[in-house]
C-alpha cells in the first residue's frame, strides 16, 4: 500500500468557534494507481492534500507514506519526504522563471546535490517521453499553459517519488492542454509505474482516472471504480456529482 489515510480529523479555530473541515476521512492508494479526489468547493479537498503533504498538521488520525507515518517524522525528515518521495504538481505551475525548462526539471536533483551526467540523462528522458524536449531551452514566459504543466509534471518525477499530490493541474488550463497533461500523468503510470493523487473539478480530467473519491462536507461520500469504458465512468462520475449538489449541475463541470 502506497498511501493510507486513517480518520483523519483536522479543523479550524477562528476566535472560539471551531471549524471542522476533514471528518473522520480514511481511504488508501495502491501503487500504480491514479486516483481522484472530486467534491464541491469547501469539501476538504486541498486541505487534506495538504495535511498529506506535511504542510498543514492535522487533529487526529494517521497518514501513512509506504508504512511510515508522517505526524512521528521531525522537519529534517518532512522536508527530506518532500524532496525525495513526493512529487507535486500546482494548478499554478510554480516554474522558477528565471531557469530554462531543462533547469526547471532538474531542481529537485540539484536540491539533493546529485552528480550532473545523470541528472541530464534523466531530465532529457522526462521530457521526451512528455513530447516537450523541443522547448528545453525555453523559459516559461515562452511557453504555454498546456507545456508549463508537463514541465512540472517531469519536474516532480525527477527523484521516482512515491507518491505525486496533484493539486488542480488542470484547473489553469483549455480542454485541449488539459488532455494533454492528464496524458502525461497516464504516461507516468504507464511507463514509470507512478503513483498519482490527483484533486480536481474538472470531471473530463478525472475520468481517466482508475478510482475517484468523492467527497462532501469534509467526509469520504463514495467512492467510484473506472472500469474501463471512460464514457461509462463520466456519466457515473457527472451523476453523483449532481446528486452532491442537490440535483443542480453547478460546480459540475
Amino acid at each position: 500500500m502506497m498511501l493510507q489515510v486513517n480518520h483523519l480529523f483536522k479543523s479550524y479555530q477562528t476566535g472560539k468557534v471551531t471549524y471542522p473541515v476533514l471528518k473522520d476521512v480514511c481511504f488508501e492508494v495502491n501503487k500504480g494507481e491514479f486516483v481522484g479526489i472530486m467534491g464541491a468547493s469547501g469539501s476538504g479537498k486541498t486541505t487534506m492534500l495538504n495535511c498529506i503533504s506535511c504542510f498543514l498538521p492535522f487533529d487526529k488520525g494517521e497518514i501513512r507514506l509506504k508504512g511510515t507515518q508522517l505526524s512521528q517524522l521531525n522537519e529534517g525528515q518532512i522536508a527530506k519526504v518532500r524532496n525525495e518521495q513526493l512529487g507535486f504538481v500546482f494548478q499554478d505551475f510554480m516554474l522558477l522563471d528565471g531557469l530554462t525548462v531543462f533547469e526547471n526539471v532538474c531542481v529537485p536533483k540539484v536540491i539533493k546535490n546529485e552528480p550532473y551526467k545523470p541528472m541530464e540523462k534523466k531530465a532529457r528522458e522526462l521530457l521526451k517521453m512528455f513530447g516537450i524536449e523541443h522547448i528545453a531551452d525555453k523559459f516559461p514566459a515562452e511557453i504555454s499553459g498546456g507545456q508549463k504543466q508537463r514541465v512540472a509534471v517531469a519536474r516532480s518525477l525527477m527523484n521516482d517519488p512515491l507518491l505525486i499530490l496533484a493539486d488542480e493541474p488542470t484547473g489553469n488550463l483549455d480542454s485541449r492542454s488539459s488532455e494533454a497533461v492528464i496524458q502525461a500523468f497516464i504516461e507516468a503510470k504507464e511507463q514509470l509505474g507512478a503513483t498519482t493523487l490527483m484533486v480536481t473539478h474538472d470531471t473530463f480530467s478525472a475520468s481517466y482516472c482508475d478510482r475517484v473519491i468523492m467527497m462532501k462536507d469534509g467526509s469520504v461520500h463514495s467512492e467510484l471504480v473506472n472500469h474501463g469504458d471512460r464514457k461509462a465512468f463520466l456519466e457515473d462520475l457527472l451523476n453523483v456529482l449532481r446528486e452532491l449538489n442537490g440535483g443542480d449541475d453547478h460546480d459540475v463541470a
